[in-house]
């Protein structure tokens, strides 16, 4: 069942637990998600960023996506992960996608929300929900790169969200984007300051990496959408390897994509669990 986020992160926030939102690069990781969604009955988010729709274009996975979530049990939401500005925002759009992120937490506070508020209208026109995001999640993702986190305050996210009207909001409490090389440092109490002030939902991006435990406490103070990228990547080109170095002679691409699609159905089953979401579909 193809699907908006805002009803799938409402419902999370009000009862507790979080959606899983997984960045796909290819028709395999597509799969795998839809099927870990339908073994757990969960939920499920596919997003993709800008640097992967450079390598494919939004048309292909919104194609690609709708067919597959018409064929689930399951709703699945297709989503841009840090839409760079109205230009990528209005291409997803049009082709299909059903929630929009612009990210304009670089810019100076004003003009992120004059660029938040002028997608949330152009995606409204379409019945489509916008996430926006205040704070500076650090590490590198495709497009979104920063040096150094910048914590979230929760009152000037109660204006951000006044102001620009999106359907829900990233926040930052020192997660990074990629692998962490030292330990975070994170605020989770952010989280709950936030959510007294904030009638949105909340994501938190930077997942990989954090231990479940700490995912899990995230999700039970209010995080109602999850980001995950780099593992899956990381668990995808393990297991090709893996498979050709013991196939050394293989050439058919479905033979080593089938056990590193298996790999990510496991990995989102298990992201699921810690989400809480399973059987919340």
């Amino acid at each position: 069942m193809y699907t908006t986020t805002k009803e799938l992160l409402r419902r999370a926030s009000d009862g507790g637990y979080a959606v899983g939102a997984f960045n796909a690069e290819n028709a395999e990781f597509v799969w795998a998600v839809i099927a870990a969604a339908e073994a757990m009955r969960a939920p499920a988010i596919i997003q993709t960023t800008p640097g992967t729709l450079r390598y494919l274009g939004p048309e292909y996975f919104a194609g690609m996506v709708k067919r597959a979530a018409d064929e689930a049990s399951v709703p699945v939401a297709l989503h841009l992960d840090h839409g760079s500005g109205r230009d990528i925002a209005e291409r997803c759009l049009e082709c299909g996608y059903s929630s929009i992120m612009i990210d304009g937490s670089a810019l100076p506070y004003d003009e992120n929300v004059a660029l938040s508020a002028e997608v949330r209208v152009l995606a409204a026109a379409r019945g489509v929900p916008v996430e926006g995001e205040l704070g500076v999640i650090g590490g590198k993702e495709d497009d979104a790169s920063a040096d150094h986190a910048r914590y979230t305050d929760p009152e000037q996210a109660a204006d951000f969200a006044r102001r620009t009207g999106v359907s829900s909001l990233a926040i930052a409490v020192g997660t990074a984007h990629g692998f962490y090389k030292t330990d975070p440092i994170l605020d989770l109490d952010i989280i709950t300051r936030t959510k007294k002030l904030v009638d949105i939902p909340l994501v938190l991006h930077g997942a990989s990496g954090l231990s479940d435990e700490t995912v899990s406490r995230a999700v039970s103070l209010g995080m109602a959408k999850v980001n995950f990228a780099t593992e899956l990547r990381d668990v995808y080109t393990k297991e090709v390897r893996r498979y050709l170095d013991a196939n050394p002679d293989a050439i058919d691409p479905k033979k080593f994509g089938e056990p590193a699609r298996a790999a990510v159905r496991e990995l989102v089953k298990h992201k699921i669990e810690i989400c809480m979401s399973e059987g919340r579909a």
